[in-house]
């Protein structure tokens, strides 16, 4: 009997396992190119645990009928250069069968077109700049929302909640992630009748922005918008609170991170920020995963939830294809998936390759992420 794996986390839950006919011994291999170190390093660890909890449940489940699942996992140091040399070692060197990553946006445009080029299949599962990615060709797909899925949807519901007409917007001028962050929030704001006072930057190697939250706290705005990697991100709002502003402060998908909320201590409280992950969703493919993962000792987050998604799309695509993991078997198959259970929702692909689910927002309450409903 054949079994559409995106019931198999669910065939997990209860222990029941998957029959199909006899194969021979095959190993298919994953590229996983992340931020173990740098800039990004705060997703990268928890990325590098999601990987490796769906690659174990999915080889121990049997469901892909003696095919097994490898990730070989690679530091891309959040750089465009290491990028494209761990990239380079997945191609030639490990003959990877598919890639995920790299962390970061800024990182995806230099080392993605290395993939696309000897027509190695990527699977990008935490870029979320709206352009530069999977325009880049044909064999780059991506798991991950958009800031331009996220962000606006998030900011309805916000003012929604809180009422604000004015804005400041803060963010980092040197990465493709946060000035992509930056660009959604520039046009969603004025379309939902939000006026932006004031705009700053920075730099990811910034550590004091005093300057720049003076000359936007001036402005008397009603909320501030932030675009920033967790590390920026966490010392920018230390900073906000330390100047005395009490207002709201709204970040996009960079501050969605347990990292986040410890560094920035109490000043993270009522911070709120647009989510791909509804950690408090009663769906049973997301319980097991947050299960999975907090009996590994890690703390569960979108990022962590996007990379485990990502497993499982391969997997699917993989079945999609006739039980195949050749690079071209596995491109044809990620074409075919559709409505897939994951613990970020019901998961299809776009025609432009994109990730579609449903995005949500959440709040800083009490040293955790809640959803704001």
């Amino acid at each position: 009997m054949r079994f559409h794996l995106r019931c198999l986390s669910l065939a997990v839950l209860v222990g029941a396992g998957l029959s199909g006919p006899a194969r021979a011994a095959e190993t298919a291999k994953i590229g996983a190119a992340l931020s173990m170190t740098g800039a990004a390093a705060v997703y990268g660890a928890t990325q590098k645990a999601g990987i490796q909890l769906a690659v174990d449940e999915i080889n121990r489940s049997g469901a892909l009928h003696g095919l097994k699942l490898q990730a070989i996992v690679e530091d891309d140091g959040s750089t465009k250069e290491q990028g494209i040399n761990v990239y380079q070692r997945f191609i030639n060197r490990d003959r990877v069968s598919v890639i995920i990553g790299p962390t970061l946006s800024t990182t995806a445009t230099a080392a993605d077109p290395i993939a696309e080029a000897s027509r190695v299949p990527v699977l990008a599962v935490s870029n979320t700049s709206p352009t530069g990615i999977t325009d880049i060709g044909p064999y780059i797909w991506r798991v991950s929302l958009t800031e331009k899925q996220v962000i606006p949807g998030a900011l309805r519901r916000a003012r929604a909640k809180l009422g604000f007409k004015t804005a400041a917007v803060l963010y980092g001028n040197d990465d493709v992630f946060t000035k992509a962050g930056y660009d959604v929030m520039r046009s969603a704001l004025p379309q939902q009748g939000v006026k932006i006072l004031g705009t700053q930057t920075f730099a990811k190697s910034d550590r004091d922005y005093n300057a720049q939250l003076t000359a936007l706290m001036a402005l008397k705005p009603d909320v501030l918008m932030v675009s920033a990697l967790a590390d920026n991100g966490s010392a920018i709002v230390i900073q906000a609170r330390q100047l005395g502003y009490k207002g709201p402060i709204m970040g996009g998908n960079g501050l969605n991170s347990p990292a986040f909320i410890k560094n920035a201590g109490p000043a993270a409280e009522g911070v709120l920020v647009g989510t791909s992950w509804n950690a408090a969703s009663p769906d049973p493919v997301n319980q097991r995963f947050i299960a999975g993962m907090k009996a590994r000792g890690v703390n569960p987050d979108q990022f962590s939830a996007q990379a485990y998604t990502g497993v499982y799309v391969i997997a699917e695509a993989i079945k999609l294809a006739g039980f195949k993991a050749g690079r071209e078997d596995i491109k044809a198959g990620f074409a075919r998936v559709k409505n897939l259970d994951t613990p970020l929702g019901r998961f299809s692909f776009t025609p432009q390759r994109d990730g579609e689910h449903e995005p949500a927002l959440q709040q800083v309450k009490g040293g955790k992420f809640v959803i704001l409903q």
